[in-house]
Formats: structure tokens, sequence, C-alpha cells
């Protein structure tokens, strides 16, 4: 559907969303400079694919990785291993992101964050939040506060914040919930997550919104 080739920064590239997005973007026919500490991870071999290892927290690896690009989508995560632990990566990295691209004048990020980021979190059901704050709220309040950096910049930025996460295939079928009133939980491969990141490439529709991403919700309902 793209109808421009755009030149694609992928940060955290070589696995989850940021390894899907990488196939899909090239699939898309769009040029891509995939960032990753393990970018000899990434088993994909493209033409069009050019494989950059560095440290997302530095500054001089990120803006060398922004020279000639039209587009960042970034794609941090954080490990299991992580969630019982103060964790600052997220704002960290999108620190050093923010000002990087200004440095070099590049104006269109593409972001997945999580439902239950920033004004999201008032839409988690009662049920949910004591169990999704124990388990994921230092994890969170890092991705909320990443939110915010992103919010307060001059660039021209799309968050996703996709539901619960599941390596299932990519359908194409999965909602878009772009009105505070609409959002709740749910599931949705990162394949599906994958799609909509770069169906943003070149595309105004999301600029400076926070759609929630589900596949479906069934599983999230109470049984009568």
């Amino acid at each position: 559907d793209n109808r421009f080739i755009m030149r694609v920064l992928i940060i955290d590239a070589s696995k989850g969303i940021g390894l899907k997005t990488t196939r899909q973007d090239l699939d898309a026919g769009h040029d891509v400079r995939a960032l990753a500490r393990s970018s000899t991870a990434i088993a994909v071999s493209n033409p069009s694919l050019e494989k950059m290892r560095g440290d997302e927290l530095k500054s001089e690896v990120v803006e060398a990785a922004l020279v000639g690009v039209d587009v960042v989508i970034q794609t941090l995560g954080v490990g299991l291993e992580d969630l019982f632990r103060p964790v600052h990566l997220l704002t960290d990295a999108t620190r050093v992101l923010i000002a990087a691209m200004r440095s070099q004048v590049v104006k269109c990020l593409i972001c997945a964050t999580g439902f239950g980021t920033g004004d999201s979190r008032a839409s988690i059901s009662c049920l949910q939040r004591l169990p999704f704050q124990i388990t994921f709220g230092r994890a969170y309040d890092d991705k909320s506060l990443q939110e915010q950096l992103i919010k307060e910049s001059e660039l021209d930025w799309t968050i996703a914040r996709p539901g619960v996460l599941t390596n299932g295939p990519r359908t194409g079928r999965y909602r878009i919930l772009s009105e505070a009133s609409q959002w709740r939980n749910g599931i949705i491969s990162r394949a599906d997550v994958a799609e909509f990141l770069v169906r943003q490439i070149g595309d105004q529709t999301y600029i400076r919104k926070t759609p929630v991403l589900i596949n479906d919700d069934w599983i999230f309902r109470r049984s009568a």
C-alpha cells in the first residue's frame, strides 16, 4: 500500500515485534537499517537490509544510525527477568533517540508500547488492575514515561499500544481502537502489530495518536 520507498530505521530489530517489522518492511519494498545489540542474530538476508550492531543508549551510535533515514520505528521491550526490578531502559533510550532525531532532523517516529501505559491504564478492568500492577507495573511505569517524552517532543509521532502479545500469525483483522472510550484489553499477534507499524509509514492517519491494538478480546470477558 505504500507508494514511496522510505529508508526506515528499526530500533531493537533482532527479536519480537522488531524482527517481524523488519521482515514486513522489506516485503513492503522499503530500505531497512536494523539497529540491535545482537544484529548478527537477525536471520534475514535481503539487499535492502543493513544490519547495524550497536547500543541504543549511546548517542553517537543512534546519530550514526539516523543518517539518511526518513522514519524511525522503535520497538523496545524488556525481558521477563526485568519485570521485578526498576526499569529505566525505555526512557533512557527514548531520551537519546529524541535528541538524536532532533540533531539529524528526522521527524517521524512510530513507537510500540502497550495497553496499560499512560492514560490507557484507567481502561484496565478492576479484575485485571492489581495483577497487572504487580506483574508489569515497573515496566509499564517506564513505558508511560517513555510515551510522555515522545508526546512532549516536536516529532510527528504515532504510539501503538498493543494488548497481550502472542506469537500467532499475521491476520490483518485486528481492531484499531483510536478513541479512549473504545480502549480495552485483548490479545494480538506480534505479526499483526508489525503490520500496523509498517502501515504507518507515509500515512498521516494516526499522527499524534495512541491507538490500542487488539485482535480479539474474548479471553478477557467474564463468563456468565
